[in-house]
């Protein structure tokens, strides 16, 4: 593999001032930890004598659920499920949503700009600063890459020390998913330069689909044992405006719960091989004496539906498609702790910044979620805005979800406290009326704050409602 380094660049001005405001930023940190006294904070007082190294796993395509250690009873996953146990596990993590049947795409750019795909015009985040790499950078971190190829923060990625990537359907195809990249970091960790503080960006190629394991990790797994998800369907009820892109080609219409079973063992077969290799990581950093001074995050760039509400992909803002695991672990962080509060994926960037000290730069519209962690507060906002394409937009705040679909003139409106698996659609009973008015009103303004300019009503009469699947799949949309 040969490294994709970014053009050189001058950033001696650009450091001397970062520095100065590193060192202001530090002198009032102090001050306020001093205040804050003993517990977390003291933790991450402590934690900040010399800077943690970092170490971000990021799956692709894996939903929410898809682990033990966040409620799944079929699928195995030790070493993840050690990890969530010994940090704080964020319960309501999403992608923002896409412009493009490719979510991860969007999604990875997001996370690495901080910023809305709403804020740039073209499928790609510019590669100048600010971003996760070079706000690391400037404080003294190595820097360094490896991960799929595909749909991808091009510009984002040139910018880390080192930036490597697999050749993704063919790594898919080993059967040993993250193996590759796996081995690429346990190298780095061996000829690493220096004694500075690291960032590991481990951007893995699975579970997404062609899901190939080895025996050993279908072994695990018996298909008479799979659960199906409460919210299965054989078909989507309606036209959502996505349902003929190329991942609900994966499985003919309608879904048997047989054709779910097989994909669902194989998706799992995948993950616990991804746990595996992950687990070979964890093993090598305590055997360099680095664990205990790393902080590890696990989170994926979007779900995945296999069956639920009859869909196959990512393609839509279903809690299945969006959702997605994210937990922290690490010198600092409260172990043992789960929150609810409402997060984006873009979060991670400005959240990591102050974890180790570095500036938050103005203008993201990440949030640091810091202050969750440490225990002073319960949230960070008060509701979520998901987007996809311009066919569906939705709110939701601590207990309500609202999904508009603009084309078919649809609402949905569920229950999230008592129906977090989206079953029982509310939106038609007249009780409801008002909090659909107040959701749809606090949609057009998350639209008018980050410059979406969908409408959420169409001109002209709505389309036909009516799902049909294409009979000649060749024809399908890709």
């Amino acid at each position: 593999m040969t490294a994709d380094l970014g053009p050189p660049r001058n950033k001696s001005l650009h450091k001397r001032l970062s520095m100065l405001t590193i060192n202001r930023f530090g002198i009032v940190l102090a001050g306020l930890l001093v205040i804050c006294g003993s517990g977390p904070a003291r933790a991450f007082a402590e934690s900040k004598s010399s800077h943690p190294n970092i170490v971000f796993l990021l799956a692709d395509d894996m939903r929410f659920d898809a682990m033990g250690g966040l409620g799944n009873p079929v699928v195995k996953t030790p070493n993840l499920d050690t990890i969530a146990k010994s940090g704080t596990i964020f319960r309501n993590a999403y992608c923002m949503g896409s412009r493009t049947g490719a979510v991860c795409l969007p999604s990875r750019n997001m996370l690495l700009s901080g910023r809305s795909y709403f804020r740039w015009a073209g499928q790609f985040a510019a590669g100048s600063p600010p971003n996760f790499p070079l706000s690391l950078e400037d404080l003294g971190y190595e820097t360094f890459h490896h991960g799929k190829r595909g749909n991808v923060a091009v510009e984002i990625e040139k910018r880390f020390n080192q930036s490597h990537h697999v050749q993704d359907d063919q790594e898919r195809r080993t059967g040993q998913p993250g193996k590759t990249i796996v081995d690429s970091a346990i190298r780095f960790l061996d000829q690493r330069p220096g004694e500075k503080p690291f960032f590991l960006y481990l951007a893995f190629e699975a579970p997404h689909d062609p899901r190939v394991a080895a025996k050993e990790y279908l072994d695990l797994y018996d298909e008479a044992s799979i659960l199906l998800p409460k919210n299965y369907m054989p078909i989507h009820p309606f036209n959502n405006g996505e349902q003929t892109v190329r991942d609900e080609l994966l499985a003919p219409w309608p879904r048997t719960r047989d054709e779910i079973s097989r994909q669902l063992r194989e998706y799992y077969a995948v993950i616990s091989g991804l746990d595996h290799h992950i687990g070979r990581l964890i093993q090598e950093l305590k055997r360099k004496n680095l664990y205990d001074n790393t902080i590890l995050i696990f989170s994926s760039d979007n779900g995945l539906s296999i069956g639920s509400h009859g869909l196959m992909g990512k393609q839509n803002i279903y809690e299945p498609g969006m959702k997605v695991p994210l937990f922290i672990a690490g010198p600092g962080i409260p172990r043992g702790k789960s929150t609810d509060a409402l997060v984006y994926l873009m979060d991670l960037y400005p959240t990591v910044c102050e974890l180790v000290g570095a500036p938050i730069p103005p203008g993201l519209d990440g949030v640091s979620l810091a202050s969750v962690i440490r225990g002073q507060s319960a949230k960070v906002r008060d509701s979520l805005f998901l987007a996809y394409r311009d066919v569906q937009r939705s709110v939701r705040d601590d207990r309500w979800k609202l999904i508009r679909y603009p084309r078919i003139d649809r609402n949905q409106l569920f229950d999230l406290s008592n129906d977090p698996d989206e079953i029982h659609d509310l939106a038609n009973e007249s009780e409801q009326k008002s909090r659909i008015d107040r959701m749809m009103t606090l949609m057009k303004e998350w639209q008018a704050k980050l410059g979406d300019s969908t409408p959420l009503t169409r001109p002209g009469p709505p389309q036909d409602p009516r799902f049909i699947p294409p009979t000649d799949t060749n024809k399908a949309t890709q």
